[in-house]
């Protein structure tokens, strides 16, 4: 199984959402040996926000692009790439001003791409990356979703709208929420996350073993 880990939040090593993400790609590789990790840090190597050298460029033939639309569309082609080998994606991502990171709003805009990840026919939109398992791994200051401020949760309905009008419609959120509640709050989201991912990786494991019965 091929793993895709994207961070983005700007904390860095005090990120939490970086913290539980990370820790559930290694425990996915410790329980099973074949599988694999790609990571992409968009924080340490930030994807460039879409240009107009990149809206025209997608849509012009390869030998006919300008060398800057060939590099920007050339950023887009890698990132896709990683998507489409991966098997499980997990996102990693703060909650900043009631939604997702502007890194992987970036990352977002470079894998929505007209003719490589959805595509239009009679029918209406089709996605294209299909047969993926993706988590959502957010981290907020505050508690999003229950209560009162649901509804200013705009980071979770994006995401699952825009991976769902992509194919990717098997998602799961991991929250860690409530982390500007105190130091106790800290370590009661830190442990419910964890033990979410554990139970993940638990079902995996057991569904492998009934697989090679």
């Amino acid at each position: 199984m091929s793993i895709l880990l994207v961070t983005s939040s700007p904390r860095g090593s005090a990120s939490h959402s970086t913290r539980i993400a990370t820790e559930f790609a290694e425990k996915l590789l410790a329980a099973d040996p074949s599988n694999t990790l790609v990571v992409r840090d968009l924080v340490a190597n930030p994807l460039p926000h879409i240009d107009p050298d990149y809206a025209t460029g997608i849509y012009t033939p390869a030998e006919a692009r300008t060398a800057h639309q060939a590099e920007v569309v050339g950023v887009s082609d890698v990132v896709l790439d990683e998507l489409f080998a991966a098997d499980t994606v997990i996102l990693a991502t703060g909650f900043i001003n009631f939604n997702i990171s502007s890194t992987l709003k970036s990352w977002v805009d470079h894998i929505t791409r007209s003719g490589r990840s959805f595509s239009y026919g009679e029918g209406g939109p089709k996605g294209l990356v299909t047969g993926k398992e993706v988590y959502i791994v957010l981290a907020s200051g505050g508690i999003y979703s229950e209560g009162a401020a649901v509804q200013m949760d705009h980071a979770v309905p994006y995401l699952r709208s825009v991976l769902g009008f992509l194919g990717m419609t098997d998602v799961e959120v991991i929250r860690i929420e409530g982390v500007g509640m105190g130091a106790d709050a800290v370590t009661a989201a830190l442990a419910k996350a964890t033990a979410k991912v554990d139970a993940v990786v638990a079902a995996g494991a057991a569904e492998r073993v009934v697989a090679a019965a």
